[in-house]
C-alpha cells in the first residue's frame, strides 16, 4: 500500500476516534455535559492522539530504520569482488538501487514480468536488452551479481513495506479501541490531552536538538576519516587547492578562505552602510505611512531566490564592473569576479541589516530620547549622541548575523565570482569560497572513500564552526542589550 493512503487511512481513523469518543463521553453523562469532568472535545481529542500519534511514531521510526537494514542485507550478498571493482560499497549501492527502480519500470510498461524479474540472475543478456528498450542505463560495470541485489533490494523493500503498513494500522486500531474503552463520564481527558500535547511538544524540541547533533556527529565522524588519509596539518595551513581524484592532491584551506572573508567583507561593506542609514531614516526621520511602505519594499529583497541575484551579478553587474572598471584600470576581463559577488552578496543582506537594526533602534526607550531633547540636543545630535550608543550592542548582533549569512551563501559565488581558488588582493579577480567547493566536491559519481570527497565534510565542519561562533556571539549581545534596554 502506499504511504499516502496510509497516512490518510491512519487520519480518518483519528477523525473516527474523535467523533466516537465525544459521543461516547456525553452518553455516558446521559446527554448533560455538565456532568462530565472536562468538556466533550478533550474526549474525542484524547481518542484521536492515542489513535493518530502512536501510528505515526512507529511510521516515522519505521521509514529511518528499514532502509539501513535493507541496504546492510543486500550488501552481504554482494562479493567483495565485484565491490572492488566498482569502487565502493556506496557506489555499489546506488547502482543496486537505481536497477531496482528500473526493474520496477520495466513492470509497470510490461517490458518485464515479475517471474523474469525473479530470474535475473538466469537472464541476465535478455534482461539487460529489455531494461535498455525502456530506457533504463546499464553501466558496464553492471554485473549478476549486482542484478540479483537488485532483485533481493525490490523483494525485502516490498515485504517491509507490507509489514510496516499492517503494523501501523493494527496500531492506530488498538488505540482507537483503547482510547473508546476508557472514554466514560469521570475520565480526566483534559488532563490527559494536555499531558499528551506537552509530550508531543517535549518531543519536537528533542527531535530539534537530535537533529543538530546529529548533522554535528556525521561530519565530525567524516572529517575523522579524511584525516586518516590526509594531513590535518596541510589542510589547515595548505596554500594550494587542486584536487584530482587520480592522488596527489593539494587540499589546503586558506585560499577557499581567502575567498570567503574576501567577499564576506565586501558584502558587509555595501549592506552595513545602506542598511543602518536606511534604518536610522525608517525609525527616526521617515513619515508613517513613508514607513509603511518603504519598509516592506526593502524586505522584499530578503524574499528574492538567490539564484535570481547570482544571474543578475553574471548578467548585469559582472559585464558592468568588468567593462568600466577592470579592463580600463588594467585588473582583469573577466566578468567572474570577488567584487562582483561582494556587491550583489550585500545587496541580497541590506534587509537583513536595515530590518533588525530598526526594531532595535524603535526598542529604545522613549524616555532617553525626550531626556535628550529637553537638555536642548537636536534631532541629529540625539541620534548620534543617544540612540546609537544605547542600540549600538543590537546593532552588532545584527551586523554578526548577516556577516554569519554571507559565509554560507553559495550560488551568489557561483554565478558572480567563479571558482578559482586563489589567494590575491585583486578584488577583480575570480575566486571561491568554502560552500562552492562543498558542493563541488560532492557532486557527481563520487567515491566516498578518496579524501577528495570527505573534505567536503572537512570544509563543511570549518565552516559549521565559523558560523557557529558569529551566531553565538551575536546572540550573546543582543541578549547583553535586551537587558539592559528592556
Amino acid at each position: 500500500m502506499p504511504l499516502l493512503w496510509t497516512l490518510t487511512i491512519i487520519l480518518v481513523l483519528g477523525a473516527v476516534g474523535y467523533v466516537l469518543g465525544r459521543r461516547k463521553a456525553i452518553a455516558s453523562a446521559g446527554g448533560d455535559t455538565r456532568l462530565l469532568h472536562s468538556l466533550p472535545g478533550y474526549y474525542g481529542a484524547n481518542a484521536m492522539i492515542l489513535t493518530v500519534v502512536p501510528a505515526l511514531l512507529v511510521l516515522a521510526v519505521w521509514l529511518i530504520v528499514q532502509p539501513l537494514v535493507i541496504e546492510r542485507s543486500v550488501t552481504s550478498l554482494i562479493p567483495a569482488t565485484t565491490v572492488e571493482e566498482i569502487g565502493s560499497r556506496s557506489l555499489v549501492m546506488t547502482e543496486v538501487r537505481r536497477l531496482a527502480e528500473g526493474i520496477d519500470t520495466a513492470i509497470e510498461v510490461g517490458a518485464l514480468t515479475t517471474g523474469d524479474a525473479r530470474a535475473l540472475s538466469t537472464e541476465f543478456t535478455d534482461i539487460r536488452a529489455r531494461l535498455g528498450e525502456v530506457g533504463v542505463a546499464l553501466g558496464s560495470d553492471v554485473t549478476p551479481q549486482v542484478l540479483v541485489a537488485a532483485q533481493e533490494y525490490r523483494a525485502m523493500k516490498a515485504t517491509g513495506q507490507a509489514i510496516m503498513t499492517g503494523v501501523v494500522l493494527v496500531l492506530a486500531g488498538l488505540g482507537l479501541a483503547f482510547a473508546y474503552a476508557r472514554t466514560h463520564q469521570e475520565f480526566r481527558a483534559r488532563n490527559a490531552v494536555e499531558y499528551a500535547i506537552l509530550s508531543i511538544l517535549l518531543l519536537a524540541s528533542t527531535i530539534a536538538i537530535l537533529t543538530t547533533v546529529g548533522i554535528v556527529l556525521s561530519m565530525l565522524f567524516e572529517t575523522f576519516n579524511f584525516f586518516e588519509l590526509y594531513p590535518w596539518r596541510e589542510f589547515f595551513f595548505g596554500l594550494e587547492w587542486r584536487p584530482s581524484f587520480e592522488g596527489g592532491s593539494d587540499l589546503g584551506l586558506i585560499p577557499l578562505l581567502w575567498g570567503t572573508l574576501y567577499i564576506s567583507v565586501i558584502a558587509l561593506l555595501v549592506s552595513v552602510p545602506i542598511g543602518l542609514f536606511a534604518a536610522i531614516y525608517l525609525a527616526e526621520y521617515a513619515s508613517r505611512r513613508l514607513r509603511s511602505v518603504a519598509k516592506p519594499l526593502i524586505e522584499i529583497l530578503a524574499g528574492i531566490p538567490t539564484i535570481v541575484y547570482g544571474l543578475f551579478a553574471l548578467i548585469t553587474v559582472g559585464p558592468l564592473l568588468r567593462d568600466y572598471f577592470a579592463e580600463p584600470l588594467g585588473l582583469g576581463q573577466s566578468s567572474s569576479s570577488v567584487m562582483t559577488a561582494g556587491i550583489v552578496m550585500g545587496i541580497m543582506l541590506i534587509p537583513f541589516v536595515s530590518s533588525l537594526s530598526d526594531d532595535i533602534i524603535n526598542s529604545v526607550p522613549q524616555s532617553l530620547r525626550d531626556g535628550s531633547y529637553g537638555l536642548g540636543a537636536t534631532q541629529s545630535e540625539t541620534v548620534k549622541q543617544v540612540i546609537l550608543p544605547a542600540a549600538l550592542p543590537g546593532i552588532v548582533g545584527a551586523i554578526l548575523l548577516a556577516a554569519s549569512r554571507a559565509i554560507g551563501e553559495t550560488m551568489i559565488v557561483v554565478l558572480g565570482a567563479g571558482a578559482a581558488a586563489k589567494l590575491s588582493l585583486n578584488p577583480f579577480e575570480a575566486m571561491t569560497t568554502v560552500t562552492v567547493k562543498i558542493v563541488g566536491q560532492l557532486t557527481g559519481d563520487t567515491n566516498f572513500e578518496s579524501p577528495e570527497a570527505l573534505v567536503a565534510f572537512a570544509l563543511g565542519l570549518t565552516l559549521f564552526v565559523i558560523t557557529l561562533g558569529l551566531n553565538v556571539l551575536a546572540l550573546y549581545i543582543v541578549r547583553k542589550y535586551r537587558e539592559q534596554y528592556e
